[in-house]
């Protein structure tokens, strides 16, 4: 401890080995060492009492939708990861989607490097794209440092970004894996969306029926069998059916290379109290009902589902109509998610150890951080969140940092309020008030 340059000292820090009183020093942005709690600070340390606030590793929020460029009127780097620093997100991984260019070649994620690299106050680091004609792309980005490859099985929402099929799937994945790279997918049946009840306008009833269970279920089957076949590392985006659940334990059982991830929204969120014409709710797969929410919550708690991250997919506030058919599908999540898992977990029974599981150390460990980010340890990169778990506040739309003041949270009083986050050993924001942006952009070999 005697080259720290900083001292954190919490009566409440979340530890790999569980929560207790410490002193965390820091010294070039890495945590040097996490020593008992009235260890004595080094002759020219700066100490930082933090009294009983809870001391947390930053998260790492991995499906994150910046739009930038191109875009740029749905969301930013600048707005995005003000927004994540103010949520406690001291890392964030971007979609390769929405942009423009879309994340597909080299030359197309230097386009949003070059964007990124002076907006970002939080770390930032992409995913690229599997398109029906991009094989040729994907050895090439993986050694340029994307952390996987995204792709849907159903219609995207937007043209630049097509589906694959059966046969384009099966090369991209068997390329994918040649690299033991990870491909996340978008898992949805089309065939069976386009046979589901079309019905527009505004009653969310009429939605959820356009997005049956069956279309992620067999969509997900269908992955399950080719990364068994092909030894494949795959991901599972956003799981919003529990009828899934138990082919998905029976793979993982089985040694199948298969993670899974949910969000705050199917959490924290039921269809049964959407309001017709809120699509401030609409997102894809959609929100479901409790029973099923239930289901998604066990399935957390017994390492089913590994982690959870945001899906963060703004538009500007006229793409949300209140016909549920045509409005654009997505749940702006990022400065809100920790509050809202938090204030869920602690009334079923969770602690904060539980959320900074799911919400960092399985999301850094899932794109290959883990020897960087995810844990309060020595070694790692000194990313914090300073959390009052117990204060409450009322989700005011205009004061959230996104581009778009739209949630789906409006007017709901959640617990946890985060007191300042720091990135490597740096406070970039406390009570509202933000540094100029000290993010770095991460590669896969980072």
């Amino acid at each position: 401890m005697s080259d720290a340059e900083l001292v954190l000292r919490s009566t409440r820090v979340i530890t790999p080995d569980g929560t207790r009183a410490a002193s965390v020093a820091v010294a070039d942005g890495t945590i040097t060492a996490v020593l008992p709690y009235d260890a004595p600070v080094p002759e020219g340390a700066r100490l930082e009492d933090l009294g009983d606030h809870v001391l947390l590793p930053g998260l790492v929020d991995t499906h994150v939708h910046v739009n930038d460029p191109g875009r740029t009127e749905w969301e930013g780097f600048w707005t995005a990861t003000r927004a994540a620093a103010a949520g406690g997100i001291t890392t964030l991984v971007d979609m390769p989607l929405n942009s423009l260019p879309p994340t597909t070649t080299v030359a197309h994620l230097r386009t949003k490097q070059r964007v990124a690299a002076d907006k970002a106050h939080i770390d930032v680091g992409f995913w690229g794209g599997a398109l029906p004609d991009n094989v040729k792309d994907l050895r090439p980005l993986h050694e340029a440092g994307v952390f996987g490859f995204k792709a849907f099985l159903s219609p995207s929402g937007v043209d630049e970004f097509p589906h694959l099929e059966r046969d384009p799937l099966a090369r991209s994945m068997a390329e994918i894996a040649a690299l033991d790279g990870l491909l996340i997918v978008h898992a949805e049946d089309p065939h069976l969306l386009a046979s589901a009840p079309q019905q527009p306008g505004p009653r969310y009833a009429d939605f959820l029926a356009s997005r049956p269970r069956d279309a992620e279920d067999t969509a997900i089957a269908q992955l399950i069998r080719e990364a068994k076949a092909l030894h494949a590392r795959v991901h599972i985006l956003h799981l919003s059916s529990s009828d899934a659940l138990p082919m998905i334990a029976e793979a993982k059982a089985e040694g199948v290379r298969l993670t899974v991830e949910t969000c705050p929204h199917y959490l924290t969120l039921t269809a049964e109290e959407v309001p017709d014409g809120a699509s401030e709710f609409k997102c894809c797969p959609p929100i479901r009902e409790s029973a099923n929410q239930d289901l998604l919550w066990q399935a957390l708690a017994d390492g089913t589902i590994d982690c959870v991250v945001t899906d963060h997919s703004p538009s500007t506030a006229d793409l949300k109509t209140d016909d549920f058919a045509t409005a654009w599908g997505g749940i702006s999540g990022l400065q809100l998610s920790l509050a809202a898992v938090w204030t869920a977990a602690r009334e079923r029974g969770h602690g904060l150890e539980d959320v900074v599981r799911w919400m960092s150390a399985r999301t850094s460990e899932l794109v290959g951080l883990d020897t960087r980010k995810g844990a309060i340890a020595a070694g790692r990169d000194a990313d914090f969140a300073v959390l009052a778990p117990d204060e409450t506040f009322t989700v005011d739309p205009a004061a959230l940092q996104h581009r778009n003041h739209v949630t789906a949270y409006s007017g709901k009083t959640l617990y946890g309020v985060v007191k300042s986050t720091w990135l490597r050993g740096q406070r970039i924001v406390a009570d509202g008030e933000f540094t100029e942006p000290k993010g770095r952009l991460l590669t896969r070999q980072s």
